[in-house]
């Protein structure tokens, strides 16, 4: 495949490095150096655009990728406030959208094990559940959106639970997100069901970028030739060996 990168930082040179070891061509890189290449004419030479920006400039990327018919895989969060409106216009144009809010392999079967654990303790009221998150210092948004989907599966499948709050909470209802910002952390969520006798904790933790990288890769082989709206959920469990290297 020919790849667009929007958002050519850190995460973009992972994905340039592991989108080459699995055999494709990255034909444009955009960043804040070179703005006036991101036109429409440029992203038709492509087959597939991987979008890791900021919130500010998200929704005028996904429009532009749609402008010029090409999928468009969107790694950045904190613009979910506008996804009803996104996804309208994605499928009213037959258009292509993969969204998720953590793009590692690792993190997505975290994501189910979560759910699972949540229903397991659905009838055990002597646990209380709590997350913490923690993130490098450049992430701009808090929670991250990963702790939110983790606190989404946790509330849909635990009755004692019907919201998040960012801070300690002692209230029965409430699920407490604790968000810490450390130089050079990659990502680490832990959650832990705590009672008077034991505590139950799962934890999932990032070495590095490669993880997503690799992911959003997978995810951008997934959705070429494909119409409509995908998440990582559909790509994970729809590819016998996800991690194999795949040409296209």
């Amino acid at each position: 495949m020919k790849i667009a990168i929007i958002g050519y930082g850190k995460m973009g040179v992972a994905i340039e490095k592991i989108a080459i070891e699995r055999g494709h061509e990255v034909v444009l890189k955009i960043n804040l150096d070179n703005m006036h290449e991101f036109t429409i004419e440029n992203l038709k030479k492509c087959d597939v655009a991987i979008e890791f920006t900021e919130p500010t400039s998200v929704i005028e990327n996904i429009y532009k990728c749609f402008e010029a018919n090409l999928p468009v895989v969107v790694g950045t969060t904190g613009w979910y406030n506008k996804f009803d409106e996104i996804k309208s216009t994605c499928l009213t144009t037959n258009n292509t959208l993969l969204h998720a809010t953590n793009y590692s392999l690792g993190v997505n079967l975290f994501f189910e094990l979560n759910k699972k654990l949540a229903q397991l303790m659905n009838n055990y009221s002597n646990y209380n559940v709590m997350m913490e998150e923690i993130h490098h210092t450049e992430k701009k948004d808090a929670p991250s959106g990963t702790a939110i989907t983790l606190a989404e599966g946790i509330i849909e499948n635990l009755e004692r639970k019907n919201k998040w709050v960012n801070n300690q909470t002692f209230e029965e209802n409430e699920l407490s997100i604790i968000s810490k910002r450390i130089n050079d952390v990659p990502g680490t969520h832990e959650i832990c069901y705590q009672s008077a006798e034991d505590d139950i904790t799962i934890t999932h933790t990032a070495y590095n970028r490669n993880g997503f990288a690799l992911g959003a890769v997978i995810g951008a082989e997934y959705i070429h030739n494909k119409k409509g709206i995908f998440t990582m959920k559909e790509v994970l469990f729809s590819l016998p060996n996800p991690s194999e290297g795949r040409a296209m």
